[in-house]
């Protein structure tokens, strides 16, 4: 009788260690995945960034492009006739 109990107490002192073991585990495993979609958010978010400021000096490039041209061309008109 007192093997079976000693028995028993082994079994569930495994069974605990590997519960909480799982546990730890899968504790972990979420952490880490909390931290990839984070990473790859800050990622997205700081190329988006980039692509916007591209955009940006592009449009206002351009934009100074058009206004020097039409300041050129109101220039020739009111120059000597």
């Amino acid at each position: 009788m007192t093997s079976i109990k000693k028995s028993l107490e082994g079994l569930k002192s495994t069974t605990q260690a590997s519960s909480k073991g799982f546990a730890d585990s899968a504790v972990q495993a979420a952490q880490d995945a909390v931290q990839q979609v984070a990473e790859s958010a800050k990622e997205s978010t700081s190329a988006a960034a980039d692509e916007a400021l591209k955009q940006t000096q592009t449009a206002i490039s351009t934009t100074a492009e058009k206004a020097s041209d039409a300041i050129k061309d109101f220039g020739q008109k009111l120059g000597p006739k």
